[in-house]
């Protein structure tokens, strides 16, 4: 059986553009979206991300936030701090 990639203890899955980020079965998740990509040596890095905060009702989501941004680590660091406030106050 695979281990699942966790950061910061919340289960991250990719499937194919889209990064899902949290429990699913909590009541928020984030799901980011790879909008560009760049070629470094022989490394593909992302260039554009757009973050988006979801209730997680069990039917179609509702997105409650939106963003872009430039990078994987500044996408990461505002689905973090999302997840996490929406969690403890939501």
């Amino acid at each position: 059986m695979e281990k699942m990639l966790r950061y910061k203890g919340k289960p991250l899955v990719r499937r194919g553009s889209m990064i899902y980020y949290g429990d699913p079965q909590e009541k928020y998740m984030i799901i980011m979206i790879v909008t560009g990509t760049t070629k470094k040596k022989d490394l593909e890095v992302t260039t554009g991300v757009t973050i988006q905060l979801m209730l997680n009702d069990g039917k179609k989501g509702k997105m409650i936030k939106q963003a872009e941004r430039s990078g994987m680590y500044a996408a990461m660091d505002i689905a973090e701090y999302w997840l996490y406030d929406a969690l403890e106050n939501g």
